[in-house]
Protein backbone atom coordinates (compact mmCIF):
# COMPACT_ATOMS: atom_id res chain seq x y z
CA UNK A 1 0.00 0.00 0.00
CA UNK A 2 2.84 2.37 0.81
CA UNK A 3 4.32 1.85 -2.67
CA UNK A 4 0.98 2.70 -4.31
CA UNK A 5 0.71 5.90 -2.27
CA UNK A 6 4.04 7.04 -3.66
CA UNK A 7 2.51 7.01 -7.20
CA UNK A 8 -0.18 9.58 -6.32
CA UNK A 9 0.58 12.70 -8.38
CA UNK A 10 -2.08 14.74 -6.55
CA UNK A 11 -0.97 14.85 -2.89
CA UNK A 12 -3.71 16.08 -0.52
CA UNK A 13 -3.35 18.74 2.10
CA UNK A 14 -4.78 18.00 5.50
CA UNK A 15 -6.92 20.88 6.64
CA UNK A 16 -6.41 20.03 10.30
CA UNK A 17 -2.70 20.71 9.88
CA UNK A 18 -3.63 24.36 9.22
CA UNK A 19 -1.29 24.64 6.26
CA UNK A 20 -3.91 25.53 3.62
CA UNK A 21 -2.97 29.05 2.57
CA UNK A 22 -4.87 31.40 0.23
CA UNK A 23 -2.94 34.40 -1.17
CA UNK A 24 -3.75 37.56 -3.15
CA UNK A 25 -1.33 36.60 -5.92
CA UNK A 26 -2.99 33.20 -6.16
CA UNK A 27 -6.38 34.85 -6.63
CA UNK A 28 -5.00 37.06 -9.44
CA UNK A 29 -3.49 34.03 -11.19
CA UNK A 30 -6.78 32.15 -10.84
CA UNK A 31 -8.84 34.97 -12.38
CA UNK A 32 -6.43 35.45 -15.30
CA UNK A 33 -6.17 31.71 -15.98
CA UNK A 34 -9.98 31.39 -15.92
CA UNK A 35 -10.33 34.17 -18.51
CA UNK A 36 -7.67 32.60 -20.73
CA UNK A 37 -9.33 29.20 -20.38
CA UNK A 38 -12.72 30.66 -21.37
CA UNK A 39 -11.28 32.40 -24.45
CA UNK A 40 -9.51 29.24 -25.60
CA UNK A 41 -12.63 27.14 -25.04
CA UNK A 42 -14.79 29.54 -27.07
CA UNK A 43 -12.22 29.48 -29.85
CA UNK A 44 -12.18 25.69 -29.83
CA UNK A 45 -15.99 25.49 -29.91
CA UNK A 46 -16.11 27.90 -32.86
CA UNK A 47 -13.46 25.85 -34.66
CA UNK A 48 -15.41 22.64 -34.01
CA UNK A 49 -18.70 24.10 -35.30
CA UNK A 50 -17.06 25.43 -38.49
CA UNK A 51 -16.95 22.64 -41.10
CA UNK A 52 -13.63 21.88 -42.72
CA UNK A 53 -13.38 22.34 -46.48
CA UNK A 54 -11.85 20.00 -49.03
CA UNK A 55 -11.16 20.96 -52.65
CA UNK A 56 -11.17 18.82 -55.77
CA UNK A 57 -10.48 19.64 -59.40
CA UNK A 58 -11.85 17.60 -62.29
CA UNK A 59 -13.15 17.92 -65.86
CA UNK A 60 -16.57 19.56 -66.14
CA UNK A 61 -18.96 17.11 -67.80
CA UNK A 62 -22.23 18.88 -66.90
CA UNK A 63 -24.47 19.88 -69.79
CA UNK A 64 -27.73 21.62 -70.54
CA UNK A 65 -27.89 24.12 -67.69
CA UNK A 66 -28.21 27.89 -67.93
CA UNK A 67 -25.69 30.51 -66.85
CA UNK A 68 -27.08 33.10 -64.46
CA UNK A 69 -25.49 36.56 -64.66
CA UNK A 70 -26.14 38.90 -61.71
CA UNK A 71 -25.25 42.54 -62.25
CA UNK A 72 -25.62 45.96 -60.67
CA UNK A 73 -23.91 48.73 -62.66
CA UNK A 74 -24.19 52.51 -62.42
CA UNK A 75 -23.45 54.87 -65.31
CA UNK A 76 -23.52 58.26 -63.54
CA UNK A 77 -23.70 60.74 -66.44
CA UNK A 78 -25.84 59.09 -69.16
CA UNK A 79 -29.63 58.86 -68.97
CA UNK A 80 -31.42 55.50 -68.92
CA UNK A 81 -33.23 56.52 -72.13
CA UNK A 82 -29.95 56.32 -74.03
CA UNK A 83 -28.58 53.09 -72.55
CA UNK A 84 -29.40 49.56 -73.63
CA UNK A 85 -28.08 46.18 -72.53
CA UNK A 86 -27.59 43.38 -75.03
CA UNK A 87 -26.25 39.84 -74.77
CA UNK A 88 -25.16 37.22 -77.26
CA UNK A 89 -23.37 33.89 -77.15
CA UNK A 90 -21.10 31.89 -79.42
CA UNK A 91 -24.02 29.79 -80.69
CA UNK A 92 -25.28 32.82 -82.57
CA UNK A 93 -28.30 33.40 -80.34
CA UNK A 94 -28.68 37.13 -79.82
CA UNK A 95 -30.81 38.83 -77.20
CA UNK A 96 -31.62 42.47 -77.80
CA UNK A 97 -32.75 44.66 -74.90
CA UNK A 98 -32.91 41.95 -72.28
CA UNK A 99 -35.74 42.93 -69.96
CA UNK A 100 -37.16 39.90 -68.20
CA UNK A 101 -35.15 40.41 -65.03
CA UNK A 102 -33.24 43.62 -65.76
CA UNK A 103 -34.33 46.96 -64.32
CA UNK A 104 -33.26 50.55 -64.95
CA UNK A 105 -33.44 53.26 -62.31
CA UNK A 106 -33.02 56.95 -63.10
CA UNK A 107 -30.47 58.77 -60.93
CA UNK A 108 -29.54 62.40 -60.56
CA UNK A 109 -25.93 63.49 -60.99
CA UNK A 110 -25.36 62.89 -57.26
CA UNK A 111 -26.39 59.25 -57.59
CA UNK A 112 -29.76 59.61 -55.83
CA UNK A 113 -32.83 57.84 -57.32
CA UNK A 114 -35.27 60.07 -59.21
CA UNK A 115 -38.05 57.53 -59.74
CA UNK A 116 -38.90 53.88 -59.17
CA UNK A 117 -37.01 51.31 -61.27
CA UNK A 118 -38.53 50.37 -64.62
CA UNK A 119 -38.20 47.19 -66.62
CA UNK A 120 -36.36 47.61 -69.90
CA UNK A 121 -38.09 46.80 -73.19
CA UNK A 122 -37.33 43.93 -75.55
CA UNK A 123 -36.96 44.80 -79.22
CA UNK A 124 -37.09 41.76 -81.47
CA UNK A 125 -38.75 40.95 -84.76
CA UNK A 126 -42.08 40.21 -83.07
CA UNK A 127 -42.02 43.50 -81.19
CA UNK A 128 -41.23 45.39 -84.39
CA UNK A 129 -44.10 43.68 -86.16
CA UNK A 130 -46.48 44.55 -83.32
CA UNK A 131 -45.38 48.18 -83.50
CA UNK A 132 -45.93 48.15 -87.24
CA UNK A 133 -49.40 46.62 -86.89
CA UNK A 134 -50.34 49.19 -84.28
CA UNK A 135 -49.10 52.01 -86.50
CA UNK A 136 -51.09 50.58 -89.41
CA UNK A 137 -54.27 50.58 -87.31
CA UNK A 138 -53.70 54.15 -86.18
CA UNK A 139 -52.87 55.22 -89.73
CA UNK A 140 -56.22 53.95 -90.98
CA UNK A 141 -58.12 56.28 -88.64
CA UNK A 142 -55.77 59.26 -88.38
CA UNK A 143 -53.68 61.32 -90.74
CA UNK A 144 -50.88 59.38 -92.38
CA UNK A 145 -47.44 60.70 -91.47
CA UNK A 146 -44.48 60.52 -93.81
CA UNK A 147 -42.03 57.63 -93.30
CA UNK A 148 -39.35 59.42 -95.34
CA UNK A 149 -39.02 56.70 -97.94
CA UNK A 150 -39.10 53.79 -95.47
CA UNK A 151 -42.82 52.95 -95.77
CA UNK A 152 -43.66 49.26 -96.22
CA UNK A 153 -46.80 47.17 -96.57
CA UNK A 154 -46.87 46.61 -92.82
CA UNK A 155 -45.90 50.16 -91.86
CA UNK A 156 -47.34 52.69 -94.27
CA UNK A 157 -47.78 55.64 -91.92
CA UNK A 158 -45.33 57.08 -89.40
CA UNK A 159 -47.09 59.47 -87.03
CA UNK A 160 -44.44 59.45 -84.28
CA UNK A 161 -40.69 59.67 -84.14
CA UNK A 162 -40.50 56.10 -82.84
CA UNK A 163 -42.51 54.80 -85.82
CA UNK A 164 -40.10 56.49 -88.23
CA UNK A 165 -37.22 54.74 -86.47
CA UNK A 166 -39.03 51.38 -86.63
CA UNK A 167 -39.66 51.87 -90.34
CA UNK A 168 -35.95 52.42 -90.91
CA UNK A 169 -35.16 49.31 -88.87
CA UNK A 170 -37.53 47.23 -90.99
CA UNK A 171 -35.76 48.52 -94.10
CA UNK A 172 -32.36 47.75 -92.52
CA UNK A 173 -31.37 51.37 -93.09
CA UNK A 174 -29.22 53.59 -90.95
CA UNK A 175 -31.27 55.52 -88.37
CA UNK A 176 -32.45 58.97 -89.50
CA UNK A 177 -31.31 62.24 -87.95
CA UNK A 178 -34.10 63.39 -85.56
CA UNK A 179 -33.37 67.01 -86.46
CA UNK A 180 -34.63 66.33 -89.99
CA UNK A 181 -37.75 64.40 -88.93
CA UNK A 182 -40.91 66.42 -88.40
CA UNK A 183 -42.45 63.85 -86.05
CA UNK A 184 -39.41 64.04 -83.74
CA UNK A 185 -39.73 67.78 -83.13
CA UNK A 186 -42.98 67.48 -81.15
CA UNK A 187 -42.21 64.04 -79.74
CA UNK A 188 -41.10 62.85 -76.32
CA UNK A 189 -37.74 62.04 -77.86
CA UNK A 190 -36.86 65.72 -77.59
CA UNK A 191 -37.43 65.48 -73.85
CA UNK A 192 -35.09 62.48 -73.78
CA UNK A 193 -32.45 64.48 -75.62
CA UNK A 194 -32.82 67.29 -73.09
CA UNK A 195 -32.05 64.98 -70.15
CA UNK A 196 -29.52 62.79 -71.96
CA UNK A 197 -26.49 63.94 -69.95
CA UNK A 198 -28.15 65.50 -66.89
CA UNK A 199 -29.12 62.14 -65.35
CA UNK A 200 -27.45 58.88 -64.45
CA UNK A 201 -28.68 55.31 -64.69
CA UNK A 202 -28.51 52.21 -62.53
CA UNK A 203 -28.94 48.91 -64.37
CA UNK A 204 -29.42 45.88 -62.15
CA UNK A 205 -31.00 42.44 -62.03
CA UNK A 206 -30.07 39.09 -63.51
CA UNK A 207 -30.36 37.21 -66.77
CA UNK A 208 -30.00 33.58 -67.72
CA UNK A 209 -28.21 32.69 -70.95
CA UNK A 210 -26.96 29.53 -72.61
CA UNK A 211 -24.08 27.96 -70.71
CA UNK A 212 -21.48 28.67 -73.37
CA UNK A 213 -19.00 31.46 -73.92
CA UNK A 214 -20.50 34.78 -74.90
CA UNK A 215 -20.67 38.47 -74.13
CA UNK A 216 -22.96 41.25 -73.02
CA UNK A 217 -22.58 45.00 -73.08
CA UNK A 218 -24.10 48.26 -71.95
CA UNK A 219 -23.88 50.95 -74.60
CA UNK A 220 -25.68 54.16 -75.60
CA UNK A 221 -28.30 54.14 -78.34
CA UNK A 222 -31.10 51.82 -79.42
CA UNK A 223 -29.71 48.48 -80.55
CA UNK A 224 -30.85 46.49 -83.58
CA UNK A 225 -29.42 44.35 -86.38
CA UNK A 226 -28.78 45.46 -89.94
CA UNK A 227 -27.81 42.63 -92.30
CA UNK A 228 -26.80 40.50 -89.30
CA UNK A 229 -24.59 43.29 -87.96
CA UNK A 230 -25.28 44.55 -84.44
CA UNK A 231 -25.48 48.37 -84.40
CA UNK A 232 -26.53 51.13 -82.00
CA UNK A 233 -28.39 54.27 -83.03
CA UNK A 234 -26.78 57.19 -81.17
CA UNK A 235 -28.10 60.04 -83.31
CA UNK A 236 -28.14 63.02 -82.97
CA UNK A 237 -24.97 62.61 -80.90
CA UNK A 238 -21.42 61.73 -81.82
CA UNK A 239 -19.36 59.14 -79.97
CA UNK A 240 -17.31 61.79 -78.17
CA UNK A 241 -20.43 62.99 -76.32
CA UNK A 242 -20.57 59.82 -74.21
CA UNK A 243 -18.70 59.64 -70.93
CA UNK A 244 -18.64 55.91 -70.12
CA UNK A 245 -17.43 56.29 -66.54
CA UNK A 246 -19.14 53.53 -64.56
CA UNK A 247 -19.23 51.76 -61.22
CA UNK A 248 -19.69 48.00 -61.00
CA UNK A 249 -21.43 47.54 -57.66
CA UNK A 250 -21.85 43.81 -58.19
CA UNK A 251 -21.15 41.23 -60.87
CA UNK A 252 -21.35 37.48 -60.32
CA UNK A 253 -22.22 34.30 -62.15
CA UNK A 254 -24.53 31.97 -60.26
CA UNK A 255 -25.34 31.71 -56.56
CA UNK A 256 -23.23 33.00 -53.69
CA UNK A 257 -21.45 30.40 -51.57
CA UNK A 258 -19.34 30.72 -48.39
CA UNK A 259 -15.84 31.91 -49.15
CA UNK A 260 -16.70 33.05 -52.67
CA UNK A 261 -15.35 36.46 -53.69
CA UNK A 262 -16.41 38.55 -56.66
CA UNK A 263 -13.34 40.47 -57.89
CA UNK A 264 -15.34 43.17 -59.69
CA UNK A 265 -17.59 44.25 -56.81
CA UNK A 266 -17.39 47.96 -55.94
CA UNK A 267 -15.10 48.70 -58.89
CA UNK A 268 -15.13 52.24 -60.30
CA UNK A 269 -13.77 52.83 -63.81
CA UNK A 270 -13.11 56.43 -64.86
CA UNK A 271 -13.28 57.50 -68.51
CA UNK A 272 -10.60 60.14 -69.02
CA UNK A 273 -11.87 60.89 -72.54
CA UNK A 274 -15.07 60.63 -74.54
CA UNK A 275 -15.98 57.63 -76.71
CA UNK A 276 -14.18 55.09 -74.51
CA UNK A 277 -14.65 51.34 -74.94
CA UNK A 278 -14.08 49.33 -71.77
CA UNK A 279 -13.44 45.62 -72.18
CA UNK A 280 -13.68 43.17 -69.29
CA UNK A 281 -12.39 39.70 -70.22
CA UNK A 282 -13.76 37.14 -67.77
CA UNK A 283 -12.64 33.55 -67.23
CA UNK A 284 -15.40 31.55 -65.49
CA UNK A 285 -14.64 28.42 -63.47
CA UNK A 286 -17.70 26.22 -62.77
CA UNK A 287 -17.95 25.42 -59.07
CA UNK A 288 -19.85 22.82 -57.06
CA UNK A 289 -20.44 23.27 -53.33
CA UNK A 290 -21.53 20.26 -51.25
CA UNK A 291 -22.87 21.06 -47.78
CA UNK A 292 -22.64 18.83 -44.72
CA UNK A 293 -26.36 17.95 -45.07
CA UNK A 294 -25.70 16.56 -48.55
CA UNK A 295 -27.30 19.40 -50.54
CA UNK A 296 -25.37 20.60 -53.60
CA UNK A 297 -25.10 24.13 -55.00
CA UNK A 298 -23.91 24.84 -58.55
CA UNK A 299 -22.29 28.22 -59.10
CA UNK A 300 -19.25 29.84 -60.72
CA UNK A 301 -16.11 31.71 -59.77
CA UNK A 302 -14.23 33.98 -62.13
CA UNK A 303 -11.15 36.08 -62.75
CA UNK A 304 -11.02 39.22 -64.90
CA UNK A 305 -8.61 41.29 -66.96
CA UNK A 306 -9.39 44.76 -68.30
CA UNK A 307 -8.61 46.79 -71.39
CA UNK A 308 -9.74 50.22 -72.59
CA UNK A 309 -9.41 52.18 -75.80
CA UNK A 310 -10.83 55.32 -77.36
CA UNK A 311 -12.96 55.03 -80.48
CA UNK A 312 -11.64 57.50 -83.04
CA UNK A 313 -11.77 57.76 -86.81
CA UNK A 314 -8.51 59.71 -86.76
CA UNK A 315 -6.55 56.95 -85.02
CA UNK A 316 -8.31 54.16 -86.90
CA UNK A 317 -9.77 52.60 -83.72
CA UNK A 318 -13.16 51.20 -84.71
CA UNK A 319 -16.01 50.25 -82.40
CA UNK A 320 -18.54 52.06 -80.27
CA UNK A 321 -18.42 53.55 -76.78
CA UNK A 322 -19.70 51.24 -74.09
CA UNK A 323 -18.98 48.71 -71.35
CA UNK A 324 -18.27 45.25 -72.75
CA UNK A 325 -18.04 41.96 -70.87
CA UNK A 326 -16.69 38.91 -72.68
CA UNK A 327 -16.71 35.60 -70.80
CA UNK A 328 -15.38 32.10 -71.39
CA UNK A 329 -16.08 28.91 -69.46
CA UNK A 330 -13.21 26.79 -68.20
CA UNK A 331 -13.35 23.05 -69.04
CA UNK A 332 -12.40 22.28 -65.42
CA UNK A 333 -14.69 22.33 -62.40
CA UNK A 334 -13.83 22.99 -58.76
CA UNK A 335 -15.68 21.03 -56.08
CA UNK A 336 -15.84 22.20 -52.47
CA UNK A 337 -17.05 19.71 -49.87
CA UNK A 338 -17.96 20.61 -46.29
CA UNK A 339 -16.94 18.03 -43.68
CA UNK A 340 -17.91 18.03 -40.01
CA UNK A 341 -15.00 17.89 -37.57
CA UNK A 342 -14.47 14.93 -35.23
CA UNK A 343 -16.05 15.18 -31.77
CA UNK A 344 -13.21 13.10 -30.35
CA UNK A 345 -10.73 15.69 -31.59
CA UNK A 346 -12.84 18.43 -29.98
CA UNK A 347 -13.01 16.57 -26.64
CA UNK A 348 -9.25 15.96 -26.66
CA UNK A 349 -8.47 19.61 -27.33
CA UNK A 350 -10.92 20.73 -24.63
CA UNK A 351 -9.27 18.51 -22.02
CA UNK A 352 -5.85 19.72 -23.16
CA UNK A 353 -6.90 23.36 -22.74
CA UNK A 354 -8.34 22.84 -19.26
CA UNK A 355 -5.47 20.68 -18.03
CA UNK A 356 -2.76 22.79 -19.65
CA UNK A 357 -4.02 26.12 -18.34
CA UNK A 358 -4.64 24.64 -14.88
CA UNK A 359 -1.13 23.18 -14.72
CA UNK A 360 0.65 26.30 -15.96
CA UNK A 361 -1.38 28.45 -13.58
CA UNK A 362 -0.39 26.16 -10.70
CA UNK A 363 3.30 26.45 -11.60
CA UNK A 364 3.10 30.25 -11.80
CA UNK A 365 1.20 30.44 -8.50
CA UNK A 366 3.72 28.17 -6.80
CA UNK A 367 6.64 30.21 -8.16
CA UNK A 368 5.12 33.46 -6.94
CA UNK A 369 4.25 32.03 -3.54
CA UNK A 370 7.70 30.59 -2.84
CA UNK A 371 9.46 33.69 -4.18
CA UNK A 372 7.46 35.95 -1.86
CA UNK A 373 8.09 33.61 1.10
CA UNK A 374 11.83 33.59 0.40
CA UNK A 375 11.95 37.39 0.26
CA UNK A 376 9.94 37.69 3.46
CA UNK A 377 12.33 35.35 5.31
CA UNK A 378 15.34 37.37 4.20
CA UNK A 379 13.65 40.56 5.36
CA UNK A 380 12.99 38.97 8.74
CA UNK A 381 16.67 38.00 8.98
CA UNK A 382 17.67 41.58 8.20
CA UNK A 383 19.30 40.92 4.84
CA UNK A 384 17.09 43.51 3.05
CA UNK A 385 17.08 47.13 4.15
Amino acid sequence: MQILRQLDVHPKVREEADILVRTFSGAIVTVISTIIMGILLMSEINYYLTPSMSEELFVDTSRGSKLRINLDIIVPVISCDLLSIDAMDTTGEQHLHIEHNIFKRRLDLNGKPIEDPQRTNITDSKAVNKTAEKALEIGSTESCGDCYGAATETLRCCNTCEEVREAYKLKKWAPPDPANIKQCKDDKSMEKIKHAFTQGCQIYGYMEVNRVGGSFHIAPGDSFSVNHVHVHDVQPYTSTHFNMTHKIRHLSFGLNIPGKTNPMDDTTVIATEGAMMFYHYIKIVPTTYVRTDGSTLFTNQFSVTRHAKQVSLFTGESGMPGIFFSYELSPLMVKYTEKAKSFGHFATNTCAIIGGVFTVAGLIDSLLYHSVRAIQKKIELGKYY
